[in-house]
This record gives structure tokens, sequence and C-alpha cells, in this order.
């Protein structure tokens, strides 16, 4: 079985792409473009990571930022997948400290990336996608995703990486989306022996305040409650590029709770990545689920 820095290791290469600021009803407040570069050295055993971001789409263009930083290891608070997908976010839910969970897909030429953001409070404030091409394949991105998109049934196997525990647990994954009045949208994900539902309302889409939020605005659905050491309200957007994300509107490090990103790689494979929280806040476990269409 591959070591998590061979899998880290799938994600080399240059990546163009941009990093689009959303707000927690998924419309925009602001895009850059930009090029990551992930490159090996020392024989495999280095990674050099190079992140530049430009205030314009212009060839030539000078980076407005850049940051760097070399990897020989990998810490606890990311987990990677046999197929370069990873999950990454904080180990231990504290008072007065914001939550952050990093999400990557990959396929191919292609990624889809998506980081949800918290308040100091743990009320659920804001996204981050960033979606990217390998440069010079000539690759695009997938169409916004829609309900339509996941109507039906699906068919996997889920890897499950537990904080004691860094070897997979592997499970067979059934996944059934229907849309019961029409308008909502119940999702239902059997893992092994467990069953969950999402049930969501779609709401009213918001009049744009302005020029800066008018670009997107991702379909939005309020989840009445979502499973953990409770329920909690949730909300479930989908986004450009075959995207979903769902999280709970408010988080505690008193009560467990899951977040989640998706991916719908191809019209007939659907990638999510799950990460589980306890009832005192800590890290639980990271899942990946792919699925196809039945």
């Amino acid at each position: 079985m591959a070591s998590q820095w061979e899998n880290f290791r799938r994600n080399l290469g240059d990546w163009q792409g941009s990093f689009t600021n959303l707000d927690s009803h998924g419309h925009l407040l602001d895009s850059t473009p930009s090029l990551l570069s992930l490159s090996s050295g020392e024989e495999g055993r280095l990674v050099h990571f190079r992140l530049r971001r430009y205030g314009s789409a212009e060839p030539g263009a000078a980076p407005t930022q850049e940051s760097a930083q070399d990897y020989r290891t990998l810490g606890r608070q990311v987990v990677f997948f046999a197929n370069g997908c990873f999950s990454k976010g904080s180990l231990q839910i504290a008072p007065a400290t914001r939550f952050g969970a990093e999400y990557g897909f990959i396929s191919g030429d292609r990624r889809h990336r998506l980081v949800q953001l918290f308040t100091a409070d743990g009320a659920f404030s804001s996204l981050v996608l960033i979606r990217e091409v390998r440069a010079g394949s000539g690759a695009r991105e997938g169409p916004p995703l829609s309900a339509a998109q996941l109507l039906g049934s699906w068919q996997g196997e889920a890897a499950t990486i537990e904080a004691d525990w860094p070897e997979p647990t592997l499970a067979n994954a059934a996944i059934e989306v229907d849309q019961p009045d029409g308008d909502g949208l119940r999702i239902e994900t059997r893992l092994g022996s467990g069953t969950s539902v999402v049930l969501g309302r779609r709401q009213a889409e918001r009049q744009a305040e302005g020029p800066e939020d008018s670009g997107l605005a991702a379909p939005c659905y309020a989840i009445d409650a979502l499973s953990g050491d409770g329920e909690l309200p949730g909300r479930l957007l989908l986004l450009p590029d075959g995207g979903l994300t769902l999280v709970p509107l408010r988080i505690s490090h008193r009560q467990g709770f899951s977040v989640e990103a998706g991916w719908l790689q191809s019209p007939r494979r659907w990638l999510r990545l799950i990460r589980r929280y306890g009832g005192r806040g800590e890290w639980l476990s990271s899942t990946l689920l792919i699925a196809d269409r039945a």
C-alpha cells in the first residue's frame, strides 16, 4: 500500500487556476488567477511548494502575492488517499479559535479544491474555491453542479482513515439522490452498515447587493438536521466545476459534527471527502468515497 508521501506526490506538477472567494450563501466576493507548482527534489525526499497569485490574467503579468515552502514530512492534520485526493483541517476544535477545512480532488490534468471557513464563535462564514488544470494540458473545468446531475443511484467504495490508525479501512458505499417535492434534495448514503440522510430545502435566490457579488449565485439548500452527536442545521451548496459543500451552520467543541466537500469528476463518477469530529472537538476520521452511477 502506498505511503502518505507517495500519495502526496501524485499532485506534482504546475497547476494553473484561480482562487475564488464566496460568502456563506455561495455568492462571489472576488477571484484571482493563480499558478501553483509542486516539484520534486532530493531524489523524491523533498517536495517544493510555490504559489503565485496574480492581480490580472494578462500573459506575463507579475504576481501580486507569492509564497514558497519545502516539505519533507507531512503533519497529522492532512490525510492523502491512494488516488492523490486529500483532506486537511484542525486536529482539535478550541473555544474562540477559527476553524477551517480544506479538500483536494485530482483526476488526470484537473484538480478541484475547496476551503471551508468558520468564525471564532463557530459560525460558517465563507468558502475558497480553487479550480486548477495542469499547465499546458489544454484541460478544462467542468460545468457548475446541478441537482439533476446527482439524481439516481450510485455505487462505490469508501476508504476511511482514523485519527489513531493511519491505514484506510474499506467499506461498500451506496448513494440514492432524489427530489421528493420536485425542488428540494434528498441524499441517502449507506457506508457499510451505517446510513445517513440529508434532506435539503431549496432557498430563494438572494438579490445581488452590488457588483462584487453579482457574478455567481450557487444553488443553496437549507438542511434541518445533520447527523452527529445530536442534530445540527446545515447548508448544502452546489458549486462551479462540479463542486459541492455540506457544512453545519455552526460548530462547537462540545458537539460532534462532520464537514464535507464533493466533486463530480465526470457525469458518471462522484467523489466525496468527509471529515468527522467528536463531542470534545477532536478530529476522529477522514473518508474518501468514490461512487459511480449505477
